[in-house]
């Protein structure tokens, strides 16, 4: 399958070939969120503007939401140009952001494997093992109940502390 190219014009505007319309940088951050492949080119040279535009993307979220990326964070992301590490840099983030990724993901599908489908799965499961154990108890309850009665009723305490052993009654007889 071909990678769905991105056209940037010279008024800023993308055009996206894949669909024949003109889309937001909105548009391109929900490709990303996706997973959907793609490059963008500039409309009049063919130059390659994907990480310009990527960039752009990331600046904006910085700026509306909640940062990822702290003042700190970049200030030693930018020392790293120009240093003799700055080839090893890039690899490193790479595979850090991989190993989170897949680690957030395993995460994920453990929860997931705890928690049910949803949380109403979830509430619907432990409603009915309280409800098991609610039954048991009761019947547990009853049962016990009637084992204490019919046992009594026998004559045949093997406690020995009641009158025919000699005991004192309630009333101290």
């Amino acid at each position: 399958m071909a990678v769905r190219v991105i056209k940037k014009y010279p008024n800023r505007r993308l055009y996206d070939t894949e669909i024949s319309s003109y889309i937001t940088i909105e548009d391109v951050r929900q490709l990303i969120v996706d997973g959907e492949d793609f490059e963008v080119r500039d409309a009049k040279s063919g130059d390659d503007l994907t990480r310009q535009v990527l960039l752009q993307i990331i600046a904006e979220q910085e700026q509306d939401g909640a940062p990822v990326l702290s003042t700190q964070l970049l200030s030693q992301i930018i020392r790293f140009y120009g240093d003799s590490l700055q080839g090893y840099m890039g690899d490193y983030l790479e595979k850090s952001m991989q190993l989170f990724m897949d680690q957030q993901a395993q995460f994920r599908q453990q929860m997931g494997g705890m928690l049910g489908q949803t949380p109403w799965a979830m509430m619907n499961q432990l409603t009915e093992r309280n409800m098991e154990l609610w039954k048991e108890f009761q019947q547990n309850l009853v049962g016990g109940m009637g084992r204490s009665a019919g046992g009594g009723a026998s004559g045949t305490g093997t406690g020995g502390a009641g009158p025919a052993a000699g005991g004192k009654t309630p009333r101290g007889s």
